[in-house]
């Protein structure tokens, strides 16, 4: 037998052997248990990950209007457009957009970006001045 320890790969390809063989004795259930939550554990940081990005750009945007460009304008599309295909694929990410405490990670990452891509520092409001139906709206461009 694999071990999980060693090669995870090999493990998950063995695993995955062992119940389409139907020889659910040898799996290695905990280990099993582990990875199905960390696919959503996944899942959820992809959505924070893309918000955070989506929020340094509109940052950038309001706060380097001499350097907008399509660079950026195709960065905050793209971003909406994958977050909005997140939420379609993984309807159970939606709760985070009501969850305050998402908003404030996903800001203080945000801000975070802004300032080393931008060298702008101690500016950006402390909190997100924007709401989620503002953020993911396509012809919200802030100024």
């Amino acid at each position: 037998m694999q071990s999980y320890e060693t090669d995870v790969i090999a493990w998950a390809s063995e695993q995955a052997a062992f119940i389409r063989s139907g020889r659910f004795d040898l799996l290695d259930l905990e280990h099993i248990a582990d990875e199905i939550e960390d696919v959503g554990k996944s899942e959820q940081r992809e959505f924070e990950n893309r918000m955070a990005l989506l929020l340094a750009h509109l940052i950038k945007w309001q706060y380097q209007p001499s350097h907008r460009g399509k660079s950026w304008e195709r960065t905050i599309k793209d971003q909406r457009t994958m977050l909005i295909r997140r939420l379609n694929k993984t309807p159970s990410l939606k709760p985070e957009l009501e969850n305050p405490e998402f908003w404030a990670e996903s800001w203080a990452d945000a801000t975070r970006m802004a300032e080393n891509e931008t060298g702008i520092l101690n500016v950006f409001p402390e909190t997100c001045p924007w709401v989620g139906d503002q953020i993911m709206n396509a012809d919200f461009w802030p100024e």
